[in-house]
Parts: structure tokens; C-alpha cells; sequence
């Protein structure tokens, strides 16, 4: 079983049509999948337009009942899945946005290389897309690898901050098992979200692979959530509290 995680704030716009590329994406590359979407307490009409599709989708959705940021919304994704996935080597999550960043086109890429034996699949956005990305992502973009060159980088992995990824449910499993007692697994939001789940999860994976594909700004209606300055200081301090960790030079990583 394939599952695809999709935490959404006030995303009426877009919700339903990504949905709808997702069932064109599986109809095209045959796989048995599930859709779970986690309403961070949306104050749009996201509800309204995720309801029907939960009747002619294999769709799950989850409303929170206050706001609580992305990475908290991402780790209910992540708990949904793993408590519901029946065979955790077979099974993958693969977290993605519903904004129409992530296009659902390129699941197959992914998918492709877990069925060739990769734990964790990171898609990585191209140097040259730079130019083209709002101030605000091209600001942080250009800050962000440097605020972690130090400490909270994963051995391989040149672009971190990235919600496109594949994760198998056994390292996600065994992520969680190496938590304290009513422990996050994400404590942070927005870009260290996908840095702090994406170093628990390389810190079990046996093998990572990477991918790189282009994000789609250009197609969302809004404007982008990125705080340059916020979302750099929130990386900062997340690599100063893993300072002292031993470090995932050991994960081995397949770039492809």
C-alpha cells in the first residue's frame, strides 16, 4: 500500500484538484494507494470540498480542532499512517503539499525507486530553479544550507527542506520506537519540520536515494507561508540543539 500524506491549511483552492491529479497520476502507474489529509483546523471551505471527495477517492481526512502549524500537522500524517499500514516493509508514506507545489505527476519517480529498494526517497529542487521561485523562498533557499553547514545536515542530502518524500513505514516505526514516551517526533515547523523528521528517519534507513525535480510555484493562488528571517532563526536553533548527536555519516545515500 502506497500512502499520501498531505497535511493542508485553508487550501479550498487547490485541495480538490490536486486530489484529482493524484487519482490520474495512479491510474497511469497502477498501484494500490490511499490518500490521508490532515485539516489543520482550516478556516476556509477546505472542509466543504474535501467531504465529497471521500466518497469516490480512497481518501481519509483528519480535522484537527485548532490550529497547530505544519509540522505538527505533518506528524499526525505520519502517525495515522503507521498505525494503520498492515505491512510495514511493503508500505510507503509519501508526504507531499496540496498547493500544487508538489506535483502529483511526479509520484511515479518516487515510487519507482522504494520498489527498487530505496527506505527514504528525497526529492531535491534543481540549483537553477532559483531564479524563479517568490523572494520570500528565494531568500530562505539561499540562507538555509548555510545555517545548517555546521550541525543538522544528513550525510548526501543537499536540499533538506523539501516535503516531497517517500519514507517505508518500518522507519517510520522504528523512528517513533526510539522516542521517549509521549515524545513529538516533529517539534519544530514550516522547512526544520522536513529537516528534523528527514535526519530521525535517515538515522534508521538503510538506504537513501535522491531525486531531483522541480517544485511548481508559478501554479499556487496564494502567497507563499515562508518567513525568511523566522524560518532561519527556527533552523538555527534546531541545529544547535542536535549539536553532540552522532552525526548520520553512516546512512548510505544512492544519488540519482
Amino acid at each position: 500500500m502506497l500512502y499520501i500524506g498531505i497535511p493542508v491549511y485553508n487550501e479550498a483552492p487547490t485541495i480538490g484538484v490536486v486530489l484529482w491529479q493524484i487519482r490520474a497520476a495512479f491510474q497511469a502507474f497502477a498501484r494500490e494507494y490511499e490518500i490521508v489529509v490532515y485539516d489543520d483546523a482550516s478556516t476556509d471551505a477546505t472542509a466543504d470540498v474535501l467531504r465529497p471527495y471521500t466518497d469516490v477517492l480512497p481518501l481519509t481526512v483528519r480535522r484537527g480542532d485548532a490550529h497547530l502549524g505544519y509540522g505538527r500537522a505533518l506528524e499526525a500524517v505520519c502517525r495515522t499512517v503507521t498505525q494503520r499500514s498492515r505491512h510495514a516493509r511493503r508500505d510507503a508514506l509519501i508526504t507531499m503539499q496540496g498547493d500544487f507545489t508538489d506535483p502529483p505527476a511526479q509520484l511515479p519517480e518516487l515510487i519507482k525507486r522504494f520498489e527498487g529498494g530505496a527506505d527514504v526517497v528525497v526529492v531535491e529542487r534543481p540549483a537553477a530553479q532559483l531564479a524563479g521561485l517568490p523572494p520570500e523562498v528565494r531568500r530562505l533557499r539561499r540562507v538555509a544550507p548555510w545555517v545548517l553547514r555546521r550541525f543538522g545536515r544528513v550525510a548526501g542530502i543537499a536540499d533538506p527542506f523539501g516535503s516531497f518524500r517517500l519514507y517505508r513505514i518500518s522507519v517510520l516505526r522504528e523512528a517513533l520506537k526510539r522516542l521517549e514516551p509521549d515524545a513529538a517526533l516533529i517539534t519544530h515547523t514550516g522547512w526544520t519540520a522536513n529537516v528534523e523528521i528527514l535526519r530521525r528517519a535517515a538515522g534508521v534507513a538503510r538506504r537513501i536515494e535522491t531525486i531531483e525535480l522541480p517544485q511548481r510555484y508559478d501554479l499556487r493562488p496564494r502567497p507563499s507561508r515562508v518567513r525568511p528571517f523566522a524560518d532561519a532563526l527556527s533552523l538555527y536553533r534546531y541545529g544547535r540543539s542536535t549539536r553532540g548527536e552522532e552525526r548520520l555519516a553512516a546512512a548510505r545515500v544512492a544519488r540519482s
